[in-house]
């Protein structure tokens, strides 16, 4: 009998398996296959740990298996018999191994799943940024009624159909991005690994990762949204920081690791940014003293601008479509490029 195994219990509430969703998938196997649920919980932030050490026993000699990252040791599970991996994460670095490389198994990934709410975070953010929010947070730490910083100007205020907007990654979070911007009156461009494929709706201009300073020259917010790969760690380094305009803000809803935070700290106690709104960084959470936490210019929230209630809606959806297509011997959704990291 065939096996395939859900480790897709979270540590968690949001992101783990409902029932009624295990059932699902179940049936959606049918006939002929031995469907394992693990019901450990597993960490599910980031890129995922791998799952769970019931679920690394259950995953022996799994042609499937399904849940938050893939392991070297679920890897070794599967005995050589695995065949398709998907995890319910994004992110794919902690499943990018010489043992998952070794195995010749199809990955897949939860790209685009956390699209829509991380579009709708973004735009919060920079809407935040645009009108001056992180001054009037700062006042009110304070207990100080700051309308004269707005009203003489000392503040930028600015609307959005004078905002022009960078994109650094367009692919499903960024193309999310960019489309809420347009729509909302925002001049959008931006840069990504392949600048000649079609447009996404809304983007006025498209750049590759050579034209990154360009970019960050006409952008008064600069919104982060590559994956994290080895050619995007560090990207967004002094020199980008330097190219952006005078006052601009940084915002970061990627991984914290394509970001210099230590540039990005310089510039912003040397009054040459404007502020940032950050989702993700290089350590989660930061170290306590770390300047990040009462910086009156950063607004830091736990990397969780993915969180919605419609996400069981949506993995479900990718996770039924995908095992009829394995069934049917089709292409899967999501098949990540094991070279390019996503």
């Amino acid at each position: 009998m065939r096996r395939a195994v859900l480790d897709l219990t979270s540590t968690q509430p949001v992101w783990s398996m409902p029932l009624a969703v295990g059932d699902r998938i179940v049936r959606a196997f049918g006939a002929g296959w031995e469907v394992a649920i693990v019901a450990e919980p597993s960490a599910s932030d980031g890129d995922g740990a791998g799952g769970s050490s019931m679920g690394a026993r259950a995953a022996s000699g799994a042609e499937v298996y399904l849940g938050w990252g893939v392991s070297p040791g679920i890897v070794r599970a599967g005995r050589g018999a695995l065949r398709w991996a998907h995890t319910a994460a994004a992110g794919v670095g902690g499943s990018l191994t010489p043992a998952f490389a070794e195995s010749g198994a199809v990955l897949t990934n939860s790209r685009g799943i956390m699209a829509e709410p991380m579009g709708d975070w973004a735009v919060a953010a920079i809407g935040f940024c645009l009108r001056g929010f992180h001054e009037a947070v700062a006042a009110q730490r304070e207990r100080r009624w700051a309308k004269v910083a707005f009203t003489d100007g000392a503040v930028r205020v600015r609307e959005f159909r004078d905002a022009r907007i960078g994109v650094v990654g367009l692919g499903g979070i960024g193309a999310a991005v960019a489309r809420r911007c347009a729509r909302l009156g925002m001049t959008v461009r931006g840069v990504r690994r392949r600048p000649g494929r079609r447009r996404p709706a809304g983007v006025t201009w498209v750049g590759g990762p050579e034209d990154l300073r360009r970019l960050a020259r006409s952008s008064d917010v600069l919104v982060i949204a590559a994956p994290h790969t080895a050619r995007t760690r560090g990207a967004i380094d002094a020199g980008v920081l330097d190219a952006l305009p005078h006052g601009a803000f940084v915002v970061n809803l990627s991984r914290g690791g394509l970001l210099d935070e230590t540039a990005l700290l310089e510039r912003l106690d040397g009054g040459r940014l404007g502020g940032c709104v950050l989702d993700v960084l290089a350590a989660e959470p930061p170290p306590r003293r770390h300047p990040l936490w009462a910086h009156p210019r950063v607004l830091l929230t736990p990397h969780v601008s993915g969180v919605s209630e419609r996400f069981w809606e949506r993995e479900t959806a990718l996770i039924l479509e995908n095992v009829r297509r394995y069934l049917a011997g089709t292409r899967l959704r999501n098949v990540v490029d094991l070279h390019a990291g996503y």
